[in-house]
C-alpha cells in the first residue's frame, strides 16, 4: 500500500481507500511510520527519495532542534528547500524553532506590576510607619507634660483635671 501512494505512479491515500476499502487515516499513518521511503522507490524517482521521511515536531530533540537551526541559518532558496526535504520539516517549524532558541536567549522582562503579597506588604509598612509617628508624637507629649508638671509644681493645683476650668472658692 505504501508503495503504492510514493511510487512513479502515486495515488493519494483517499483514492486508495476507495480501491482497497482500507480507511485513508490507516493508509496515511502507514506512509508516515515507514521508515525508509527509498526502498519502496524505483530509480525513476531517485530526487524524491532523497527526503527524509517526515517526523513529527515532538519527535525531535532539543539538540537536534537547534542543530537544525543553526545549520539552516545560512542557507535561502533552493537551498533552505533542498535541506528542509533532506530533514523532512517544514519551513513554519524551522521558524518556530528559531524563534524559540531567540526568546530563551532574551534578557528576561521585568515584572512591572506588583503581586498582591507585595501590596500588601507595602500596606502594613505604611500603616507600621503612621503608627510608629502616632506613638512618637504621644511619647514626646507625655515628656512635656511631665516636665511642665516638674518646673511649675502645684501651681496648677487650681485646675481640675477633668475639665482643666479653675474652681471656684
Amino acid at each position: 500500500m505504501v508503495r503504492r501512494m510514493v511510487g512513479p505512479d502515486k495515488i493519494t491515500a483517499t483514492a486508495l481507500e476507495a480501491e482497497v476499502g482500507v480507511p485513508q487515516p490507516t493508509l496515511s499513518r502507514w506512509l508516515r511510520n515507514a521508515v525508509t521511503v527509498s526502498s519502496m522507490v524505483t530509480d525513476d524517482t531517485k530526487n524524491e527519495a532523497e527526503e527524509a521521511p517526515r517526523r513529527l515536531a515532538q519527535d525531535w530533540t532539543p539538540d537536534e532542534k537547534l542543530r537544525a537551526v543553526l545549520d539552516a541559518s545560512g542557507l535561502r532558496g533552493a537551498e533552505l528547500g533542498a535541506f528542509l526535504r533532506r530533514q523532512g520539516l517544514h519551513e513554519a517549524e524551522l521558524a518556530e524553532w528559531r524563534q524559540a532558541a531567540l526568546s530563551s536567549l532574551a534578557k528576561p522582562k521585568r515584572r512591572r506590576g506588583r503581586t498582591p503579597e507585595q501590596k500588601r506588604i507595602r500596606q502594613l509598612e505604611s500603616e507600621l510607619n503612621r503608627k510608629d509617628k502616632a506613638l512618637a508624637e504621644t511619647a514626646a507629649l507625655l515628656v512635656m507634660l511631665k516636665k511642665a508638671d516638674a518646673l511649675w509644681g502645684d501651681e496648677g493645683a487650681g485646675t481640675s483635671k477633668k475639665s482643666g476650668r479653675r474652681r471656684s472658692s
